[in-house]
C-alpha cells in the first residue's frame, strides 16, 4: 500500500491522481479525509502510526506552511511514526539546490538528515520553485501594469529557475510506483537512499514577467526593480510572519543571484520531456487577467 500525504494541496493530489489512474493502491492521506482516505494530521503526532498501518510506501509531501520549528517537528514526529508503523520506504518532497540559501532550506535538510539516520529506506526529491508560483507573482502585478504600464518587482537583474508542477508530481509518481513493485516482488529497490535534483531548465527573470503582462493585456508594460522593502510593506498586513520573511528571502535570493540551478536529474526521470516551463508561467498571467476581465 501506498500512502500519499498533503492530498489536499495541489502537489499531494496530483500524486495521488497519477497513482490511482495506474491502478495502484494507494491511500489519500490529509486532516479532512474524504472518500476513503485516512486521517493524517502531523500536528497530532500520537495518530500518525495508526494513519500509517499497513503502508509500505510513504510519499511525505512536505508541511512546509508554517514556522521552521512547527515544520521539523511535524516532519520529526512523522518519521518517527512510520518507523513504529513498520512503513518501509519514504519518498520526500524536498527543495532544489537553488533555494539551498533561503530560509525555507532549513526544515527540508533537516528532513533529509532525519531520514537518513532513520532505519526507514527513503528518496529525496528536491523540488525546483514551481513556474505557477512565477506566474502568480506576475500575475499579482497585472492591475498596476494594466493601468500603468509598469511591472514592480525587487529582483534587479537576477533569474529565477523554475519547473512545471506536474512534472515534480510525474516523478513523484513514478519513484512511488517503481519502489513498491520492487518491494512486493522481493527484488532490489530502485532509487533506494538516492537524492534527485529536479531542476527545471527554464529561468525568468522581471522582464520576462512583464513580457508575460504585456502579452497577456495587450499593451507594453516594462519592468522596474523595486526595493526590497516594498515586498515587507505589501505583506505587513495579512500574512504571517514566516510567509514574509519567505517572501524577502527569495526575492533577497533572486536579486544577489544566488537562485541558480545545478545539474538536473528530473529529464533522465521523466517519460517525456519536460514541459516548458515559460509557457506555464504565462498561462498562469493569462489565466488571471481573463478572471479579471470577467469579474470587472
Amino acid at each position: 500500500m501506498i500512502l500519499v500525504t498533503g492530498v489536499s494541496g495541489v502537489l499531494g493530489g496530483l500524486v495521488h491522481r497519477r497513482l490511482a489512474d495506474a491502478g495502484l493502491p494507494v491511500l489519500a492521506g490529509s486532516r479532512t479525509p474524504q472518500d476513503g482516505g485516512r486521517r493524517v494530521d502531523f500536528d497530532e503526532p500520537a495518530g500518525l502510526a495508526g494513519a500509517f498501518a499497513g503502508v509500505e510506501v510513504l510519499v511525505l509531501v512536505s508541511a512546509g506552511y508554517a514556522e521552521d520549528d512547527v515544520v521539523t517537528a511535524r516532519h520529526g514526529a512523522v518519521v518517527e511514526a512510520a518507523v513504529r508503523a513498520g512503513v518501509r520506504h519514504v519518498v520526500y518532497t524536498s527543495l532544489a539546490v537553488s533555494g539551498e540559501r533561503m530560509t525555507i532550506a532549513p526544515p527540508h535538510r533537516w528532513t533529509e538528515r532525519a531520514l537518513a539516520a532513520s532505519p526507514l529506506g527513503w528518496t529525496v526529491l528536491r523540488n525546483g520553485l514551481y513556474a505557477e508560483l512565477a506566474g502568480g507573482l506576475a500575475a499579482a502585478g497585472a492591475e498596476r501594469a494594466a493601468a500603468e504600464g509598469v511591472f514592480r518587482l525587487p529582483w534587479g537583474g537576477g533569474t529565477l529557475p523554475v519547473v512545471a508542477r506536474e512534472d515534480l508530481a510525474d516523478v513523484a509518481a513514478t519513484v512511488a510506483r517503481e519502489v513498491r513493485e520492487a518491494l512486493a516482488a522481493g527484488r532490489p529497490v530502485p532509487h533506494l537512499g538516492r537524492t534527485y535534483e529536479l531542476e527545471g531548465d527554464a529561468v525568468v527573470g522581471g522582464a520576462e514577467l512583464a513580457g508575460a503582462l504585456a502579452r497577456a493585456l495587450g499593451r507594453e508594460v516594462r519592468y522596474e526593480p523595486s526595493p526590497l522593502g516594498e515586498v515587507w510593506d505589501a505583506l505587513r498586513e495579512g500574512a504571517a510572519p514566516y510567509q514574509v520573511g519567505h517572501a524577502v528571502s527569495l526575492h533577497s535570493n533572486v536579486a544577489s543571484g544566488f537562485a541558480v540551478a545545478g545539474p538536473s536529474d528530473l529529464p533522465g526521470l521523466l517519460a517525456a520531456e519536460p514541459r516548458p516551463a515559460r509557457e506555464l508561467v504565462e498561462a498562469v498571467v493569462r489565466e488571471s487577467v481573463r478572471r479579471e476581465a470577467v469579474a470587472g
